[in-house]
């Protein structure tokens, strides 16, 4: 179920008396379209959350506003077949400044299921890069038992950063260097970036 806001309520009673009318019709399909929205004062005017932010309302000296978070609803309602483009919904002045109700019933159920779907993919969990160690790679480190044994105890960012500190060397010179460098450094038990570490 959808919650509605006192803050909401004071906010359209302070607005000029002809945005009052426009304020409360844009609140009530908003309620119609999506019930479980919720109401808030976001940037200080009415804000509609429903996973996510959905529009905001706000209300100026000469007129107010109806504004869409998602650029494809705004976009849609550029392009809807209509009379004129709904797309800049900031200048309102009168109720027939605003589209048809479906029209903006519409937009607020799209812009309720854009949220959804945004939300599905954000919970859907990262896939972790699983850790490849070059064979050549493994080569060096059982040369020398402790550095093995050392890398080993590492966490796979470190062992990463290893590995990519090697892989990136352009020439065998540096390459060799920063080899005899890694064993020295794993055998004393620091990290590639200790230096930075707390």
């Amino acid at each position: 179920m959808g919650k509605k806001d006192a803050r909401v309520d004071a906010y359209i009673k302070k607005s000029a008396d002809f945005e009052q009318p426009i304020l409360q019709h844009i609140r009530q399909l908003i309620h119609a379209a999506c019930p479980q929205v919720e109401e808030t004062i976001k940037w200080r005017h009415p804000s509609y959350v429903y996973r996510g932010l959905l529009c905001i309302t706000p209300a100026f000296k000469h007129h107010c506003a109806l504004i869409f978070w998602q650029k494809e609803i705004r976009h849609a309602l550029e392009h809807a077949k209509t009379k004129r483009a709904w797309g800049n919904l900031r200048k309102l002045t009168t109720l027939s400044d605003l589209p048809s109700d479906a029209v903006l019933t519409q937009s607020i159920v799209k812009s309720a299921e854009l949220n959804e779907s945004r939300k599905k993919k954000s919970a859907a969990k990262p896939v972790k890069r699983r850790l490849v160690i070059p064979v050549h790679f493994m080569r060096i480190l059982r040369t020398n038992q402790k550095a093995l044994a050392a890398f080993q105890g590492l966490a796979p960012s470190h062992q990463r950063e290893y590995i990519e500190w090697i892989a990136e060397a352009k020439r065998d010179e540096t390459r060799v260097k920063r080899q005899e460098a890694m064993l020295k450094m794993l055998c004393e038990g620091i990290t590639r970036h200790w230096k930075y570490e707390r």
